[in-house]
Protein backbone atom coordinates (compact mmCIF):
# COMPACT_ATOMS: atom_id res chain seq x y z
CA UNK A 1 0.00 0.00 0.00
CA UNK A 2 2.78 2.47 0.79
CA UNK A 3 4.39 1.91 -2.17
CA UNK A 4 0.79 2.31 -4.20
CA UNK A 5 0.56 5.55 -2.49
CA UNK A 6 4.27 6.72 -3.10
CA UNK A 7 3.61 5.92 -6.84
CA UNK A 8 0.40 7.87 -7.21
CA UNK A 9 1.66 11.03 -5.31
CA UNK A 10 4.42 10.97 -8.13
CA UNK A 11 2.08 10.24 -11.36
CA UNK A 12 0.13 13.07 -9.37
CA UNK A 13 3.23 15.64 -9.78
CA UNK A 14 4.32 14.05 -13.17
CA UNK A 15 0.66 15.04 -14.21
CA UNK A 16 0.77 18.52 -12.90
CA UNK A 17 4.04 19.30 -14.18
CA UNK A 18 2.62 18.54 -17.82
CA UNK A 19 -0.31 19.99 -17.59
CA UNK A 20 2.18 24.05 -16.80
CA UNK A 21 4.15 23.01 -19.05
CA UNK A 22 1.79 22.57 -21.61
CA UNK A 23 0.29 25.81 -20.93
CA UNK A 24 3.25 27.81 -20.97
CA UNK A 25 4.25 26.40 -24.41
CA UNK A 26 1.19 27.86 -25.42
CA UNK A 27 1.83 31.41 -23.10
CA UNK A 28 5.18 31.66 -24.99
CA UNK A 29 3.50 33.54 -27.65
CA UNK A 30 2.01 36.31 -26.25
CA UNK A 31 4.77 36.29 -23.41
CA UNK A 32 7.18 37.14 -26.42
CA UNK A 33 5.09 39.47 -27.96
CA UNK A 34 4.70 41.74 -25.12
CA UNK A 35 8.88 41.44 -24.38
CA UNK A 36 9.65 42.39 -28.15
CA UNK A 37 6.67 45.12 -28.06
CA UNK A 38 8.55 46.72 -24.59
CA UNK A 39 12.20 46.90 -25.90
CA UNK A 40 11.26 48.51 -28.95
CA UNK A 41 12.09 44.95 -31.15
CA UNK A 42 8.82 44.27 -32.44
CA UNK A 43 10.78 44.14 -36.39
CA UNK A 44 11.47 40.39 -35.23
CA UNK A 45 8.28 39.52 -35.60
CA UNK A 46 8.05 40.09 -39.38
CA UNK A 47 10.17 38.04 -42.00
CA UNK A 48 12.79 39.84 -43.84
CA UNK A 49 12.43 39.73 -47.27
CA UNK A 50 15.49 37.80 -49.03
CA UNK A 51 17.65 40.40 -50.90
CA UNK A 52 18.99 37.28 -53.65
CA UNK A 53 16.78 34.11 -53.79
CA UNK A 54 19.57 32.38 -56.16
CA UNK A 55 21.47 29.85 -55.44
CA UNK A 56 25.35 29.59 -56.79
CA UNK A 57 25.63 26.32 -57.51
CA UNK A 58 29.41 26.41 -58.95
CA UNK A 59 31.26 26.90 -55.80
CA UNK A 60 30.82 24.03 -52.51
CA UNK A 61 31.78 24.90 -49.08
CA UNK A 62 33.05 22.08 -47.41
CA UNK A 63 33.14 22.16 -43.34
CA UNK A 64 35.40 19.68 -40.95
CA UNK A 65 34.21 18.88 -37.36
CA UNK A 66 37.13 17.48 -35.93
CA UNK A 67 36.51 15.62 -32.53
CA UNK A 68 40.28 14.41 -32.48
CA UNK A 69 41.48 16.51 -29.44
CA UNK A 70 43.53 15.66 -26.88
CA UNK A 71 43.45 17.21 -22.88
CA UNK A 72 45.75 20.29 -21.35
CA UNK A 73 49.34 18.82 -21.16
CA UNK A 74 49.02 19.86 -17.55
CA UNK A 75 52.72 20.94 -15.67
CA UNK A 76 53.74 23.82 -13.43
CA UNK A 77 53.79 26.37 -16.24
CA UNK A 78 49.93 25.52 -17.28
CA UNK A 79 49.70 26.15 -13.71
CA UNK A 80 51.31 29.17 -13.23
CA UNK A 81 49.12 30.39 -16.71
CA UNK A 82 45.77 29.86 -15.38
CA UNK A 83 46.66 31.09 -11.91
CA UNK A 84 47.67 34.66 -13.47
CA UNK A 85 44.28 34.18 -15.62
CA UNK A 86 42.28 33.71 -12.23
CA UNK A 87 44.07 36.52 -10.52
CA UNK A 88 43.33 38.72 -13.32
CA UNK A 89 39.27 37.91 -12.76
CA UNK A 90 39.93 38.61 -8.76
CA UNK A 91 41.59 41.91 -9.73
CA UNK A 92 38.63 42.65 -12.00
CA UNK A 93 36.17 42.46 -9.24
CA UNK A 94 37.95 45.42 -7.34
CA UNK A 95 39.03 47.38 -10.01
CA UNK A 96 38.95 51.18 -9.71
CA UNK A 97 37.33 51.78 -12.85
CA UNK A 98 35.13 49.35 -13.48
CA UNK A 99 33.10 49.64 -16.54
CA UNK A 100 36.62 50.30 -18.02
CA UNK A 101 38.10 46.96 -16.47
CA UNK A 102 35.10 45.08 -17.56
CA UNK A 103 35.82 46.36 -21.50
CA UNK A 104 39.43 45.04 -21.47
CA UNK A 105 38.59 42.03 -19.23
CA UNK A 106 35.99 40.62 -21.69
CA UNK A 107 38.96 41.17 -24.25
CA UNK A 108 41.68 39.71 -22.07
CA UNK A 109 39.86 36.45 -21.28
CA UNK A 110 38.62 35.70 -25.30
CA UNK A 111 42.53 36.29 -26.26
CA UNK A 112 43.15 33.74 -22.71
CA UNK A 113 39.83 31.63 -23.83
CA UNK A 114 41.18 31.43 -27.52
CA UNK A 115 45.09 30.27 -26.35
CA UNK A 116 43.97 27.34 -24.26
CA UNK A 117 41.63 26.00 -27.32
CA UNK A 118 44.62 26.38 -29.15
CA UNK A 119 46.26 23.66 -26.74
CA UNK A 120 43.55 21.36 -27.27
CA UNK A 121 43.58 21.26 -30.77
CA UNK A 122 47.12 22.01 -31.79
CA UNK A 123 48.96 18.80 -30.97
CA UNK A 124 51.53 16.73 -32.98
CA UNK A 125 54.24 17.66 -35.41
CA UNK A 126 51.82 18.97 -38.62
CA UNK A 127 49.30 21.08 -36.21
CA UNK A 128 52.04 22.71 -34.51
CA UNK A 129 53.79 23.32 -37.45
CA UNK A 130 50.99 25.13 -39.27
CA UNK A 131 50.48 27.10 -36.55
CA UNK A 132 53.48 28.48 -36.52
CA UNK A 133 52.97 28.80 -40.36
CA UNK A 134 49.94 30.73 -39.96
CA UNK A 135 51.42 32.82 -37.59
CA UNK A 136 54.59 34.21 -39.14
CA UNK A 137 52.95 34.07 -42.45
CA UNK A 138 49.95 36.35 -40.95
CA UNK A 139 52.03 38.84 -39.46
CA UNK A 140 54.87 38.46 -42.00
CA UNK A 141 52.35 40.08 -44.05
CA UNK A 142 52.42 43.51 -42.66
CA UNK A 143 56.47 43.07 -42.48
CA UNK A 144 56.54 42.38 -46.04
CA UNK A 145 54.18 45.64 -47.10
CA UNK A 146 56.20 47.40 -44.45
CA UNK A 147 59.87 47.10 -45.59
CA UNK A 148 58.32 47.62 -49.21
CA UNK A 149 56.74 50.97 -48.30
CA UNK A 150 59.95 51.55 -46.33
CA UNK A 151 62.57 51.31 -49.44
CA UNK A 152 60.02 52.90 -51.77
CA UNK A 153 59.98 55.73 -49.17
CA UNK A 154 63.68 55.73 -48.33
CA UNK A 155 62.66 54.71 -44.64
CA UNK A 156 61.77 58.76 -44.48
CA UNK A 157 58.33 57.44 -43.01
CA UNK A 158 56.61 55.35 -40.43
CA UNK A 159 55.25 52.18 -40.59
CA UNK A 160 51.82 51.55 -38.60
CA UNK A 161 49.58 48.37 -38.25
CA UNK A 162 46.36 47.71 -39.18
CA UNK A 163 43.77 50.72 -37.55
CA UNK A 164 41.79 48.93 -34.66
CA UNK A 165 44.30 46.26 -33.67
CA UNK A 166 46.77 45.38 -30.94
CA UNK A 167 49.64 46.37 -33.37
CA UNK A 168 47.61 50.20 -34.98
CA UNK A 169 50.50 51.81 -32.72
CA UNK A 170 54.15 51.82 -35.02
CA UNK A 171 55.46 50.79 -31.49
CA UNK A 172 53.00 47.67 -31.06
CA UNK A 173 53.59 46.84 -34.76
CA UNK A 174 57.28 46.70 -34.54
CA UNK A 175 57.48 44.32 -31.09
CA UNK A 176 55.18 41.90 -32.66
CA UNK A 177 57.69 41.97 -36.37
CA UNK A 178 60.60 41.41 -34.07
CA UNK A 179 58.96 38.48 -32.02
CA UNK A 180 57.94 37.33 -35.85
CA UNK A 181 60.76 37.10 -37.57
CA UNK A 182 62.36 34.00 -35.05
CA UNK A 183 59.10 32.46 -36.33
CA UNK A 184 59.82 32.93 -39.90
CA UNK A 185 63.15 31.49 -39.54
CA UNK A 186 62.33 28.36 -38.50
CA UNK A 187 59.55 28.63 -41.30
CA UNK A 188 62.37 29.16 -43.71
CA UNK A 189 64.67 26.50 -42.32
CA UNK A 190 61.47 23.92 -42.81
CA UNK A 191 60.29 24.66 -46.08
CA UNK A 192 61.27 21.40 -48.82
CA UNK A 193 61.41 23.69 -52.26
CA UNK A 194 64.17 26.21 -52.78
CA UNK A 195 61.91 28.73 -54.12
CA UNK A 196 60.30 29.28 -50.81
CA UNK A 197 63.15 29.25 -48.71
CA UNK A 198 64.24 32.10 -50.97
CA UNK A 199 61.02 34.00 -51.09
CA UNK A 200 60.74 33.69 -47.06
CA UNK A 201 64.36 34.87 -46.47
CA UNK A 202 63.28 37.76 -48.94
CA UNK A 203 60.26 38.39 -46.69
CA UNK A 204 62.64 38.24 -43.67
CA UNK A 205 64.83 41.15 -44.67
CA UNK A 206 61.51 43.27 -45.46
CA UNK A 207 60.63 42.37 -42.09
CA UNK A 208 63.54 43.55 -40.61
CA UNK A 209 63.31 47.29 -42.90
CA UNK A 210 59.19 47.43 -41.71
CA UNK A 211 60.94 47.24 -38.00
CA UNK A 212 63.78 49.80 -38.07
CA UNK A 213 60.49 52.29 -40.16
CA UNK A 214 58.52 51.96 -37.56
CA UNK A 215 61.26 53.99 -35.51
CA UNK A 216 60.10 52.19 -32.21
CA UNK A 217 62.93 52.57 -29.62
CA UNK A 218 61.71 49.46 -27.98
CA UNK A 219 61.96 47.59 -31.24
CA UNK A 220 65.34 48.47 -31.31
CA UNK A 221 66.44 47.43 -28.46
CA UNK A 222 64.81 44.49 -28.66
CA UNK A 223 66.52 43.51 -32.19
CA UNK A 224 69.92 44.10 -30.27
CA UNK A 225 68.84 41.71 -27.29
CA UNK A 226 67.99 39.18 -30.11
CA UNK A 227 71.27 39.41 -32.07
CA UNK A 228 72.73 38.94 -28.70
CA UNK A 229 70.76 36.22 -27.95
CA UNK A 230 71.30 34.42 -31.15
CA UNK A 231 75.59 34.74 -31.46
CA UNK A 232 75.48 33.38 -27.83
CA UNK A 233 73.22 30.16 -28.51
CA UNK A 234 74.42 29.50 -32.04
CA UNK A 235 76.81 26.30 -32.26
CA UNK A 236 78.98 28.52 -35.29
CA UNK A 237 79.69 31.41 -33.42
CA UNK A 238 81.89 33.06 -35.45
CA UNK A 239 79.86 32.75 -39.10
CA UNK A 240 76.67 33.89 -37.14
CA UNK A 241 78.77 36.70 -35.61
CA UNK A 242 80.09 38.01 -38.72
CA UNK A 243 76.08 37.47 -40.39
CA UNK A 244 75.22 40.09 -37.57
CA UNK A 245 77.85 42.59 -37.80
CA UNK A 246 77.35 42.68 -41.37
CA UNK A 247 73.84 43.11 -41.85
CA UNK A 248 72.58 45.30 -38.76
CA UNK A 249 75.33 48.07 -39.95
CA UNK A 250 73.54 47.92 -43.40
CA UNK A 251 70.13 47.97 -42.15
CA UNK A 252 71.16 51.21 -40.00
CA UNK A 253 73.34 52.55 -43.29
CA UNK A 254 69.83 52.86 -44.90
CA UNK A 255 67.58 54.44 -42.72
CA UNK A 256 67.87 58.43 -42.55
CA UNK A 257 69.21 61.02 -40.39
CA UNK A 258 65.79 61.59 -38.95
CA UNK A 259 65.85 57.75 -37.74
CA UNK A 260 69.14 58.10 -36.29
CA UNK A 261 68.09 61.10 -34.54
CA UNK A 262 65.37 59.14 -32.47
CA UNK A 263 67.36 56.14 -32.12
CA UNK A 264 69.71 58.46 -30.22
CA UNK A 265 67.59 59.54 -27.86
CA UNK A 266 67.95 56.12 -25.98
CA UNK A 267 70.89 58.01 -24.09
CA UNK A 268 69.25 61.45 -23.97
CA UNK A 269 66.29 60.34 -22.61
CA UNK A 270 66.32 63.33 -19.88
CA UNK A 271 65.86 65.89 -22.61
CA UNK A 272 62.75 63.72 -24.44
CA UNK A 273 58.99 64.26 -23.24
CA UNK A 274 58.26 60.75 -24.51
CA UNK A 275 60.59 58.76 -22.40
CA UNK A 276 60.01 61.23 -19.22
CA UNK A 277 56.54 60.55 -19.93
CA UNK A 278 57.03 57.04 -19.64
CA UNK A 279 58.92 57.15 -16.26
CA UNK A 280 55.92 58.90 -14.74
CA UNK A 281 53.55 56.56 -16.23
CA UNK A 282 55.94 53.82 -14.32
CA UNK A 283 55.93 55.61 -11.19
CA UNK A 284 52.08 56.01 -11.50
CA UNK A 285 51.98 52.06 -11.72
CA UNK A 286 54.18 51.95 -8.69
CA UNK A 287 52.33 54.46 -6.43
CA UNK A 288 48.73 52.89 -7.18
CA UNK A 289 50.87 49.24 -6.27
CA UNK A 290 51.57 50.32 -3.16
CA UNK A 291 47.96 51.82 -1.73
CA UNK A 292 46.38 48.23 -3.80
CA UNK A 293 49.64 45.85 -3.57
CA UNK A 294 47.65 42.64 -3.63
CA UNK A 295 44.94 43.18 -6.88
CA UNK A 296 46.48 47.03 -8.24
CA UNK A 297 43.49 49.05 -9.96
CA UNK A 298 42.23 46.65 -12.35
CA UNK A 299 42.64 46.46 -15.96
CA UNK A 300 42.45 49.93 -18.02
CA UNK A 301 43.75 51.52 -14.67
CA UNK A 302 46.24 53.61 -16.38
CA UNK A 303 43.47 57.09 -16.68
CA UNK A 304 43.98 60.66 -16.45
CA UNK A 305 41.25 60.77 -13.03
CA UNK A 306 43.95 58.28 -11.29
CA UNK A 307 47.05 60.13 -12.34
CA UNK A 308 45.85 63.07 -10.93
CA UNK A 309 46.22 60.94 -7.53
CA UNK A 310 48.87 58.83 -8.18
CA UNK A 311 51.88 60.08 -10.79
CA UNK A 312 54.44 62.74 -9.91
CA UNK A 313 53.47 64.53 -12.76
CA UNK A 314 49.42 64.32 -12.43
CA UNK A 315 49.17 66.39 -16.10
CA UNK A 316 51.48 64.59 -17.57
CA UNK A 317 49.07 61.47 -18.79
CA UNK A 318 50.35 58.35 -20.80
CA UNK A 319 49.40 54.77 -20.81
CA UNK A 320 51.48 52.18 -19.22
CA UNK A 321 54.55 51.72 -22.03
CA UNK A 322 55.56 48.36 -20.03
CA UNK A 323 54.51 45.22 -19.63
CA UNK A 324 56.20 44.81 -16.29
CA UNK A 325 54.34 48.11 -14.92
CA UNK A 326 51.43 47.58 -16.41
CA UNK A 327 50.68 44.25 -14.70
CA UNK A 328 52.19 46.07 -11.89
CA UNK A 329 49.57 48.70 -11.77
CA UNK A 330 46.50 47.28 -13.04
CA UNK A 331 47.16 43.66 -10.72
CA UNK A 332 49.40 44.58 -7.80
CA UNK A 333 52.19 42.84 -6.96
CA UNK A 334 50.63 39.27 -6.85
CA UNK A 335 49.95 39.73 -10.41
CA UNK A 336 53.23 41.26 -11.77
CA UNK A 337 55.11 38.00 -9.72
CA UNK A 338 52.61 35.36 -11.43
CA UNK A 339 53.28 37.20 -15.25
CA UNK A 340 57.19 37.34 -14.21
CA UNK A 341 57.11 33.61 -12.76
CA UNK A 342 55.21 32.22 -16.06
CA UNK A 343 57.66 34.37 -18.51
CA UNK A 344 60.71 32.33 -16.52
CA UNK A 345 58.57 29.14 -16.75
CA UNK A 346 57.79 28.95 -20.07
CA UNK A 347 61.62 30.35 -21.14
CA UNK A 348 62.93 27.17 -18.69
CA UNK A 349 60.53 24.99 -20.84
CA UNK A 350 61.31 25.73 -23.82
CA UNK A 351 65.30 24.93 -22.65
CA UNK A 352 63.95 22.01 -21.10
CA UNK A 353 62.50 21.04 -24.67
CA UNK A 354 66.34 21.43 -26.72
CA UNK A 355 67.95 19.47 -24.24
CA UNK A 356 65.39 16.34 -24.86
CA UNK A 357 64.97 16.78 -28.54
CA UNK A 358 68.52 16.01 -28.79
CA UNK A 359 67.65 12.41 -28.04
CA UNK A 360 67.14 11.73 -31.55
CA UNK A 361 67.01 13.62 -35.63
CA UNK A 362 63.01 13.10 -35.48
CA UNK A 363 62.48 15.58 -33.05
CA UNK A 364 65.39 18.08 -34.63
CA UNK A 365 62.09 20.44 -35.57
CA UNK A 366 60.94 20.75 -31.88
CA UNK A 367 64.45 21.67 -30.57
CA UNK A 368 64.78 24.63 -33.80
CA UNK A 369 61.42 25.75 -33.01
CA UNK A 370 62.05 25.96 -28.89
CA UNK A 371 65.24 28.32 -29.88
CA UNK A 372 63.38 30.39 -32.35
CA UNK A 373 60.50 30.70 -29.97
CA UNK A 374 63.15 31.50 -26.77
CA UNK A 375 64.43 34.25 -29.00
CA UNK A 376 60.90 35.41 -29.94
CA UNK A 377 60.47 36.19 -25.96
CA UNK A 378 63.69 37.92 -25.45
CA UNK A 379 62.64 40.26 -28.12
CA UNK A 380 59.32 40.50 -25.95
CA UNK A 381 61.06 40.62 -23.38
CA UNK A 382 63.37 43.62 -23.88
CA UNK A 383 60.52 45.27 -26.30
CA UNK A 384 57.85 44.99 -23.81
CA UNK A 385 59.79 46.84 -21.58
CA UNK A 386 58.96 50.08 -23.35
CA UNK A 387 55.73 48.89 -24.66
CA UNK A 388 52.32 48.30 -22.79
CA UNK A 389 51.46 44.71 -24.55
CA UNK A 390 50.93 42.44 -21.26
CA UNK A 391 47.76 40.94 -22.94
CA UNK A 392 49.50 40.80 -26.56
CA UNK A 393 47.23 37.44 -27.98
CA UNK A 394 51.03 37.00 -29.58
CA UNK A 395 53.07 35.82 -26.81
CA UNK A 396 50.04 33.78 -25.02
CA UNK A 397 50.38 31.78 -28.24
CA UNK A 398 53.80 31.12 -28.02
CA UNK A 399 53.21 29.64 -24.48
CA UNK A 400 50.96 27.59 -25.97
CA UNK A 401 53.38 26.52 -28.57
CA UNK A 402 56.12 25.73 -26.15
CA UNK A 403 53.95 23.81 -23.68
CA UNK A 404 52.43 21.83 -26.60
CA UNK A 405 56.23 21.28 -27.92
CA UNK A 406 57.32 19.94 -24.63
CA UNK A 407 54.24 17.61 -24.22
CA UNK A 408 54.97 16.61 -27.72
CA UNK A 409 58.63 15.72 -27.32
CA UNK A 410 57.84 13.64 -24.13
CA UNK A 411 55.07 11.60 -25.66
CA UNK A 412 57.92 10.55 -28.21
CA UNK A 413 60.53 10.10 -26.45
CA UNK A 414 58.21 8.16 -23.55
CA UNK A 415 57.26 5.96 -26.34
CA UNK A 416 60.48 5.42 -27.96
CA UNK A 417 61.54 4.30 -24.17
CA UNK A 418 58.78 1.48 -24.13
CA UNK A 419 59.37 0.33 -27.61
CA UNK A 420 62.64 -0.24 -26.72
CA UNK A 421 62.42 -2.02 -23.56
CA UNK A 422 63.63 -5.35 -23.61
CA UNK A 423 60.90 -8.09 -24.05
CA UNK A 424 60.02 -9.95 -20.63
CA UNK A 425 59.50 -14.23 -20.72
CA UNK A 426 56.63 -15.15 -19.67
CA UNK A 427 57.31 -18.91 -19.79
CA UNK A 428 59.93 -21.14 -21.33
CA UNK A 429 59.13 -20.89 -25.13
CA UNK A 430 56.77 -17.78 -25.03
CA UNK A 431 57.85 -14.25 -25.20
CA UNK A 432 55.76 -10.59 -24.91
CA UNK A 433 56.79 -7.98 -26.15
CA UNK A 434 55.30 -4.34 -24.80
CA UNK A 435 52.09 -2.75 -26.81
CA UNK A 436 52.85 0.68 -28.61
CA UNK A 437 51.20 3.42 -27.28
CA UNK A 438 47.68 4.55 -28.80
CA UNK A 439 47.62 7.10 -30.72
Amino acid sequence: MKARDENRRMFAKLAVFAVVMFGFGFAMVPFYKAICEATGITNLLQPDAPGNTQVDTSRWVTVEFDSNTRGLPWSFTLFLWLALIAWMNVTTVFALDPVSADVEWDRTMKIQLISLVTLLLMHGRDRINWLVIVIALSLGFFGVKGGIFTILTGGGERVYGPPGSFIEDNNALGLALVMTLPLMWYVQLRVPKPIYRWAILGAIGLTAFAILSTQSRGAFLAIVAMSAFLWFKSPKKFWTGLLIVITLPLLFAFMPSSWHERMGTIEDYQEDGSALGRINAWWFAYNLAKDHPFVGGGFDTFNEELFQRYAPDPDNFHDAHSIYFEMLGEHGFVGLFLFLALAAAVFASAQRVIRRARAGPELAWARDLAGMVQTSLIGYAVGGAFLGLAYFDLYYHLVAIVLLLRSHVDDVLTATAQLEAPVRPLHAGSVVAPMPPRQ
